[in-house]
């Protein structure tokens, strides 16, 4: 008898638990558990919601620029470097204004990948003048970014 009563007391708390976890007014048992239910799958759908918005934002917080001598050219006279810049402008006019600004510098391109999809991305080899160095060269990019941002 005392152990099917000590059920019952348990039963009664942990569904009295759940009504005011849940703020539920049901009084059976049933539509106790259900609203519970309800309650988490909100509870899930909220988090699924942070989550995207909290990607949004990580995408949208990518400003990096890396500038790395990656090897040779062809003949063996130069050094080649890769850059690599994300942003998270609008790709057409990051584009533009970082290729203007190799060409003001005299870098050549030889090899460029571009994104521009949710983000801009670029990577590229570049063959820079005997001048510009790497640190030169990411200064000149950061300086670029700094200038595109203001205008947003």
């Amino acid at each position: 008898m005392g152990s099917r009563l000590q059920r019952r007391m348990a039963l009664r708390r942990k569904l009295h638990i759940l009504r005011t976890l849940t703020k539920s007014k049901s009084v059976k048992k049933r539509w106790i558990i259900r609203d519970a239910f309800v309650y988490m799958y909100k509870l899930k759908l909220q988090v699924e919601a942070m989550k995207r918005e909290y990607e949004c934002l990580q995408v949208n917080e990518i400003e990096e620029v890396k500038v790395e001598e990656v090897g040779n050219d062809m003949d063996g006279k130069r050094g080649l470097l890769m850059v690599r810049v994300g942003w998270k402008g609008k790709g057409e006019e990051v584009l533009v204004s970082m290729l203007e600004a190799f060409e003001r510098m005299n870098v050549n391109v030889v090899e460029a990948r571009v994104t521009s999809n949710h983000f801009f991305g670029m990577e590229a080899i570049v063959q820079p003048p005997p001048a510009a160095t790497a640190p030169i060269l990411n200064q000149a990019i950061l300086n670029l970014l700094q200038t595109q941002n203001q205008n947003y």
